[in-house]
């Protein structure tokens, strides 16, 4: 969320970020309320003001001997005035902050402007894909073949976009998961099993809600959701609470299922597992100082890729234009797979800067000093990685033409050893 004195003494660059977003909001509305907000606070202020000499007058005609009948109902008819006006400007702030809650993040100066994701700005090449002499495989034509995913079995079970894998396949899941945690912790992560469902108030507090309720699977008759990933409960942990300088950054790694309705992908990759309603993934969270936060990024992104180095998948670094860029970031880095089958790009990790859009929220803040007023902290997020997606890449990137899976070097210690799934 922005904070409303920098919204309207920015009104101008946040019709920028509207248009360079492609987002239509009525901005109009909410520096109308906000005007209101203030009169309100200045009437409650002027009224609460009343009211107080009003009492002190009474204690002096008390202290003198004087009749204060007429005195006393008169400030009690202040005090209703004052309660009168504070519920005013209690639902002019409630009306403000239902608007607030759906105007995005202002992006960085770094973020390409653009209407979609072809705008996106491609930074690095990991890896270069590599070059099959046999028509490579898609990964569930593969996976039925090897017995290591059963999307038929999944979807007689729990219906359309669900998919499982079996034997060698979900060894290979419990590998990735073990490796991208045993890694994070090497590069300074905490790692926290944390709730696979959350109340309303977290998922607000990251930005899912409201705008994106639609997206998530909440549960019949309670205030309770479905994890879409890991960055709710994580970055939630330090709701309500100010922290000490010293403690910055905090670093978080949680390994979740993540489940997501995918309301808006109809007729959208609906073989396979690259868009399911339940997968796998290790996110990571950090909670850093507002100075810090863009280099913080970097590393995030560092620790994410150095996964998909580990595994020698072709990948590369994408920077989201502003058409393409999440609600509530600054800027985000896309880390990109190469799927052979489909002899393009996917997204398997989202790394994240929110500032402190996040921290407002979900009230998060740390005081930069002894004695100093506390201040919003930034947050950042960002998979590493979404294990089904990488499955899916090993998978198709180091399948053989005998339609055997050669196991990367690096996951072999996780997988008993086990060299290929033939």
């Amino acid at each position: 969320m922005l904070d409303i004195r920098f919204i309207e003494e920015n009104a101008d660059k946040i019709r920028e970020m509207l248009a360079a977003r492609g987002v239509e909001f009525d901005l109009d509305n909410v520096l109308e309320l906000a005007a209101r907000r203030r009169a309100a606070i200045a009437d409650v202020e002027a009224k609460r003001a009343e009211h107080n000499r009003a009492n002190d007058a009474i204690a002096a005609a008390k202290r003198e001997g004087r009749d204060v009948a007429d005195d006393v109902a008169a400030a009690r008819k202040l005090g209703d005035e004052v309660k009168k006006f504070t519920a005013r400007c209690a639902a002019v702030e409630e009306e403000l902050h239902a608007l607030l809650l759906y105007l995005p993040n202002v992006h960085h100066s770094s973020v390409p402007v653009g209407a979609d994701e072809t705008h996106n700005e491609i930074r690095r090449v990991g890896r270069e894909p590599r070059d099959f002499d046999f028509p490579p495989r898609p990964h569930w034509e593969q996976g039925e073949m090897l017995g290591i995913i059963d999307q038929e079995r999944a979807v007689k079970v729990a219906g359309a976009r669900f998919t499982m894998t079996v034997g060698p396949g979900a060894l290979m899941e419990r590998a990735l998961q073990n490796l991208m945690l045993d890694e994070a912790a090497k590069r300074g992560y905490v790692e926290v099993l944390v709730p696979f469902m959350v109340l309303g108030e977290a998922m607000e507090g990251t930005g899912q809600l409201p705008k994106f309720a639609d997206d998530m699977y909440k549960l019949d008759g309670e205030d309770m959701w479905l994890v879409p990933t890991a960055e709710v409960p994580a970055t939630n942990l330090h709701r309500d609470e100010i922290l000490t300088a010293d403690q910055l950054p905090i670093k978080y790694a949680a390994f979740t299922p993540c489940f997501r309705r995918e309301a808006g992908a109809h007729g959208r990759d609906t073989r396979g597992m690259i868009r399911v309603h339940q997968f796998l993934k290790v996110e990571l969270v950090k909670l850093v100082h507002p100075d810090k936060s863009y280099d913080e990024l970097e590393t995030l992104v560092a620790d994410a890729a150095h996964i998909l180095d580990m595994l020698e998948l072709p990948y590369r670094e994408a920077v989201l234009s502003t058409g393409d860029l999440g609600f509530g970031a600054t800027k985000c880095v896309d880390l990109e797979v190469w799927i052979p089958s489909e002899e393009k790009y996917r997204e398997i990790s989202s790394c994240s800067n929110y500032e402190a859009f996040q921290a407002r929220r979900m009230n998060t803040r740390f005081r930069p000093r002894k004695g100093a007023k506390p201040e919003f902290v930034h947050t950042l997020n960002g998979s590493g990685l979404a294990i089904g997606r990488t499955l899916v890449a090993i998978v198709e990137n180091f399948q053989n033409a005998d339609g055997s899976v050669t196991i990367p070097d690096a996951l072999r210690p996780y997988m008993n050893g086990l060299e290929k799934i033939a």
